[in-house]
């Protein structure tokens, strides 16, 4: 199952796990992208339901879990995520707050608290959240995006504490500079803006990550990959790049 499948480093999971043989609960806000990325998903021989919703809307997202009838999941991504704004935190919108909040924060933790019990009782199963390089240090015109990054690792590391006595496995990947639709949504359309986030540098790219996040899930059951940072070659830290 993944969160926020239809763009970016979800809908880069979402192809890579059809093609490593997975069958997929796919999930976004809009209706029409799903079933476009349904159609490619199924001539990859994947069988694959489509969940949409908002994670940010606690009711919806139990009525859409329930509707999965007991079905059992092998591995969540809690992909779902946002930034919006680069302004500084006293100066910041009060909106964008608030939906980066209860998207990354709070949706996570929903749609955590609905699929976990379900590997518990079967002590089986695999919890994959992308967090940021953003949560590990502040950035300028970043806090309350980085606050939320930093709630997602001590989340997935209380999560892991939890869990230490089943089978379940828990991993956070931190991502640096990867170039999707990130940064049209963080500037709110501005694309111009957007492109000159990854000027002088090769960022990663969505299928990288995806990348990770299979290799996590494919190491051996007595393998449990906890974090991994991952970052473009010239890129240091959050804050740290080096630009041609």
């Amino acid at each position: 199952m993944i969160t926020g499948a239809t763009s970016g480093i979800g809908e880069a999971c979402a192809r890579k796990f059809a093609a490593g043989g997975y069958d997929l609960i796919i999930t976004a806000r809009r209706q029409e992208r799903l079933e476009a990325l349904k159609r490619e998903l199924a001539e990859m021989g994947a069988a694959v339901t489509t969940l949409c919703f908002d994670v940010r809307d606690l009711e919806a997202t139990k009525a859409a879990l329930a509707g999965l009838d007991g079905l059992a999941i092998d591995v969540l991504i809690n992909n779902a995520g946002l930034a919006l704004g680069l302004e500084k935190e006293y100066e910041g919108d009060f909106d964008d707050w608030n939906t980066m909040i209860d998207t990354n924060v709070k949706g996570l933790l929903t749609v955590t608290r609905l699929i976990v019990p379900g590997m518990v009782k079967r002590n089986s199963g695999h919890v994959i959240n992308i967090g940021s390089v953003a949560g590990d240090a502040a950035y300028a015109g970043g806090a309350v995006y980085c606050a939320t990054k930093a709630a997602v690792k001590t989340i997935t590391d209380g999560l892991r504490i939890d869990l230490a006595e089943t089978a379940v496995r828990v991993t956070n990947i931190k991502p640096g500079l990867v170039e999707t639709n990130f940064s049209v949504v963080r500037f709110h359309g501005d694309e111009q803006r957007a492109e000159n986030v990854y000027k002088g540098i090769e960022p990663l790219t969505g299928a990288d990550i995806a990348d990770v996040a299979f290799y996590a899930a494919s190491a051996p059951k007595h393998v449990q990959i906890a974090e991994v940072l991952v970052l473009a070659t010239h890129q240091a830290s959050g804050s740290v790049i080096h630009r041609d």
